[in-house]
């Protein structure tokens, strides 16, 4: 630490004891005690441009132009090895990430000097919470700012699976001219089935009864439903009643593999299935086999229980191939807009915490 008096700069409490400076009394303080003590000497606050940030995984440039504001050190980077990643977090105060990027034990253990971690996400599955816990480090995610951009995408295959338009548009691309109007269904009167009704179901289910579908819902946890929807009392009920089935669950060991072949059989015929909610709620043997049989009229996966590190990586699943079915790279919440709010949102948590504590 530097030993002269930064005067224009507030005193950082958010920093370990080893980087903080000894707390004395504010010379601010109404004083309370008869006699009056000359004012104490403020202690130099430590320097804001020594507070390191490291961004990793294309978070927003929002997110970056306010640390900078702050007068932070930031590092970014598009993709980081873990043993980079570990060499990096050994002087910084705080790391941000969105989906990529794994915080686990071995990183803490490293970071001797974090204070947080920003999950410039929904969720923090990528976070190793207790480990963080443990060692005081606050994790931070934004669980509502790319709630629309979810929902719409939702909306959005919701009928282009009722219409079959993305087997339409392949065979076009490959020259064969195709029409039909076999098993291509308009939405209204159609129920659809919510699986969880947090933030993400809860805008399906109105965007959804605006195009004049039937809305119910399961949810462990009683909820208030919006406009008209129903709740029903069984995730069994649900699959038996809907043409559509949405899930939108957390990652938990209740909903590991919640909808195996057990549960795809007690859907419709000719029923879909959509999952933009964690990658490994749905058994995707039991999925591929329930479309290529024709049990399932089709599906739309935008999450998957293993997903490359980057772009450049390949991909294989046994969903490839599938007839309907719609096969998308984790983009629910990638918008320009949800992103913003994203690195808006969690850059204020950290930002936050460093200044005042």
């Amino acid at each position: 630490m530097d030993s002269h008096r930064v005067h224009a700069s507030p005193i950082i409490t958010g920093l370990p004891s080893s980087e903080r400076p000894p707390r004395l009394e504010s010379a601010d303080e109404p004083l309370a005690r008869e006699q009056v003590k000359p004012k104490p000497t403020r202690p130099a606050a430590f320097p804001k441009s020594k507070i390191k940030i490291l961004l990793l995984d294309g978070v927003h440039q929002n997110a970056v132009d306010m640390f900078l504001k702050e007068g932070y050190q930031v590092e970014t980077h598009l993709k980081i090895s873990e043993a980079d990643l570990i060499a990096k977090a050994r002087d910084v105060h705080a790391i941000g990430v969105r989906s990529r990027s794994q915080i686990n034990q071995r990183v803490l253990d490293a970071a001797e000097r974090l204070l947080a971690v920003g999950c410039f996400c929904i969720g923090t599955d990528q976070t190793d919470l207790m480990a963080a816990e443990k060692q005081g480090v606050s994790v931070f995610n934004a669980p509502f700012s790319n709630t629309r951009s979810v929902a719409e995408m939702i909306i959005a295959e919701i009928i282009c699976l009722a219409r079959q338009l993305c087997d339409r548009s392949m065979e076009l691309h490959r020259g064969k001219w195709n029409k039909l109007s076999k098993n291509c269904w308009e939405l209204r009167g159609k129920v659809l089935g919510l699986v969880g009704y947090g933030h993400v179901g809860s805008q399906v289910s109105v965007l959804a009864e605006s195009m004049g579908m039937q809305v119910i819902y399961y949810d462990t946890v009683s909820k208030l439903p919006l406009g008209n929807a129903n709740p029903v009392d069984s995730l069994e009920d649900l699959l038996k009643r809907s043409d559509f089935v949405s899930l939108h669950v957390p990652l938990t060991p209740q909903t590991e593999n919640m909808m195996g072949s057990a549960e795809i059989a007690q859907m419709k015929q000719g029923a879909y299935l959509l999952n933009a909610s964690r990658g490994t709620v749905v058994d995707i043997p039991a999925l591929a086999s329930a479309l290529r049989s024709g049990h399932l009229g089709g599906a739309a996966v935008d999450v998957f229980p293993s997903e490359p590190a980057n772009n450049a990586d390949g991909w294989i699943s046994e969903l490839q191939g599938c007839p309907n079915t719609i096969l998308t790279p984790h983009i629910g919440g990638s918008t320009e807009e949800a992103q913003g709010k994203i690195g808006v949102e969690v850059a204020a948590k950290i930002i936050k915490l460093i200044n005042s504590g």
